[in-house]
C-alpha cells in the first residue's frame, strides 16, 4: 500500500475482513494510546514534580470532565456511524451535509459545554466531599479545560468524521504531533515555570487545539469525497437530527455513567488521599489496558457501518467473527503484561512504595476483567454500527448503574474493619470486575437475539 493510500478514506465492504480490521483498527489503537498520554502525561508530571496531592486533586476532577463532555461523545457517535454508513452506501450529498451538520453541531457543543462547565465546577467538587486539600487544585484544572474546550470538542468530532470515512490514519498523526506537543509543555509549564496542576491543564488545553485544526485542514483537502462548503454546515433537520439520534444513547450512556462514576468518586474520596492516588493511577493503566477493545470496538462499528450502507450483511457476521477473535488474543495478551509489569508502571507515576503496593493489589483483581470488556466492544461495536446505539446503553446502564454503584458501596459496607472504617479499597474494583464480565454475558444474548437487525431497515 502506498503512503499516499494509508491517508485517504477506505472501503471496508470488500477485501478479508480480518485485514480491513486491522488496517483500520491498528492505526486507531496507536492514536487512542496516543490520546490517553494527555491524561496520564499529566498525572505522572505533577505527580513527580508536585506531589501525590497533586496526582489525586487531577484524578478527582475526572469524573466531572467526563460527564460534561458526554455531548461530545454523542455527536461524535452518530457521525462516526452516519458517516461511514453514507459513505458505504455511495451517497455524496447526504455524506456532505452530515459531515457540515457534524461540523456545526460540535461548535455548538462546545459552547454550551463552557458554560455549564464553568459554572458547576466548584458547586460538583464540593458536592463530592472532595478534600481541602485538593479542591483548589481541582477547581483549577476543570476551569482551564472548560474555557479551552473547543479544541477537545472539535477534534473528537473530527476525528470521528474522518474514520468514518476510514481514515484512521490522519487523525493518528495529528494525535501523535500534537500529543508530544503535550507531554513537552506539560513539563515547560510545571518544572519550568512552576503552574502545578494549572499547568497541565493549559498544556491539553492547547495540545488539543492544535490537533483539531489539523483534522479540520485534512477534511478540507478531501474535495474528491463529499463538499464541504457554507450550506453543507446549515444544519437540516433531516441530517442533524440523524446524527442526534443515532448519538444521543451513547451521549446519555456516558452521562449516567459519569453521574455513577461521581457517587463512586464520593466513597474513593471517604477512604482517604491514598486510595484518591492509587485510583488515579489504577485508571491511567487501565485507560492504557481499555485502548485495544475500545479500537476494536470503533473499528467493528465502521466495518459495520460500512458494509450495512452497502447491504453486505452475511459479510457484518463473518467481520465479528475474525474481529472477536483479535481482540479476545490481544486482551490476553494484555492481562498477562498487566500482572507481569504492573508495578514497573505504577512506579512511572510515584516514588512512595506504599501507593504502589496498593495499586498492584488492586490491578490483580480487574487484570481478567479486559478479556471480558474485548467481547462487550466488538458485539457492542456492531450492534452501534448497524445503527442500534439503544441496546448498548441499557447494557451498560444496567451494569454500571444497577450493579456497579449498589456492589461498591455493599461492598465497602461488608469490608470495614478499624484500618478502613469506610471499608477497604478492594470494594471499588470488584465492583468493576463483576459488571464487565456479567455486560459481556449480557451483549453475546443481545447480539444472538438480533434486536439490532431492525435499525437496517431505517432509511440511511
Amino acid at each position: 500500500m502506498k503512503i499516499k493510500e494509508l491517508f485517504s478514506p477506505h472501503d471496508m465492504t470488500v477485501g478479508p475482513p480480518w485485514q480491513r480490521l486491522m488496517e483500520f483498527s491498528v492505526p486507531m489503537l496507536i492514536g487512542n494510546l496516543a490520546q490517553q498520554l494527555y491524561n496520564t502525561a499529566d498525572s505522572i508530571v505533577v505527580g513527580h514534580y508536585v506531589g501525590d496531592n497533586a496526582l489525586a486533586a487531577v484524578g478527582s476532577a475526572a469524573p466531572i470532565l467526563n460527564l460534561l463532555l458526554a455531548l461530545f461523545v454523542g455527536i461524535s457517535t452518530g457521525a462516526g456511524i452516519v458517516i461511514s454508513q453514507n459513505f458505504g452506501a455511495g451517497d455524496r450529498k447526504k455524506l456532505s451535509e452530515s459531515i457540515g451538520n457534524c461540523i456545526t453541531l460540535a461548535a455548538i457543543a462546545s459552547a454550551v459545554t463552557t458554560v455549564i462547565g464553568v459554572a458547576v465546577t466548584t458547586p460538583l467538587l464540593r458536592m463530592l466531599d472532595t478534600p481541602s486539600s485538593i479542591i483548589d487544585w481541582s477547581g483549577s484544572y476543570l476551569h482551564i479545560i472548560f474555557w479551552g474546550v473547543a479544541g477537545c470538542a472539535f477534534y473528537n468530532i473530527l476525528s470521528g468524521i474522518l474514520r468514518g470515512l476510514g481514515d484512521s490514519v490522519s487523525a493518528l498523526a495529528f494525535l501523535l504531533l500534537s500529543t508530544v506537543l503535550n507531554i513537552g509543555l506539560d513539563v515547560w509549564f510545571v518544572a519550568g515555570f512552576d503552574m502545578k496542576v494549572a499547568g497541565v491543564a493549559l498544556a491539553t488545553v492547547l495540545a488539543q487545539g492544535i490537533s483539531a485544526v489539523m483534522c479540520l485542514w485534512k477534511l478540507l483537502r478531501m474535495r474528491d469525497v463529499f463538499d464541504l462548503t457554507f450550506d453543507s454546515l446549515r444544519l437540516r433537520r433531516d441530517s442533524a437530527a440523524r446524527i442526534v439520534r443515532i448519538g444521543v444513547p451513547s451521549g446519555i450512556t456516558q452521562a449516567i455513567l459519569s453521574v455513577a462514576m461521581l457517587v463512586v468518586q464520593s466513597l474513593t474520596n471517604s477512604m482517604g488521599e491514598t486510595v484518591i492516588a492509587c485510583n488515579v493511577i489504577i485508571m491511567r493503566v487501565d485507560g492504557f489496558a481499555m485502548m485495544p477493545n475500545m479500537s476494536f470496538g470503533q473499528a467493528m462499528s465502521v466495518y459495520a457501518g460500512q458494509n450495512v450502507g452497502a447491504r453486505k450483511i452475511d459479510r457484518v457476521h463473518e467481520g465479528l467473527k475474525q474481529g472477536a477473535a483479535i481482540a479476545v488474543g490481544c486482551a490476553c495478551a494484555i492481562t498477562f503484561c498487566l500482572l507481569l509489569f504492573g508495578r514497573y508502571m505504577f512506579a512511572l507515576f510515584t516514588d512512595t512504595q506504599e501507593l504502589i503496593d496498593l495499586a498492584m493489589r488492586m490491578m490483580q483483581i480487574l487484570a481478567f476483567g479486559y478479556i471480558a470488556i474485548a467481547v462487550s466492544q466488538v458485539l457492542g461495536g456492531v450492534m452501534r454500527g448497524a445503527g442500534d446505539t439503544v441496546t448498548p446503553m441499557w447494557i451498560s446502564l444496567f451494569t454500571t448503574i444497577c450493579l456497579r454503584v449498589p456492589l461498591a458501596y455493599c461492598l465497602a459496607w461488608f469490608t470495614r474493619c478499624e484500618a478502613w472504617p469506610n471499608g477497604r479499597p478492594e470494594a471499588l474494583f470488584f465492583s468493576l470486575l463483576i459488571p464487565w464480565v456479567l455486560g459481556a454475558v449480557i451483549s453475546a444474548v443481545a447480539y444472538r437475539r438480533g434486536g439490532w437487525r431492525k435499525a437496517l431497515d431505517q432509511p440511511l
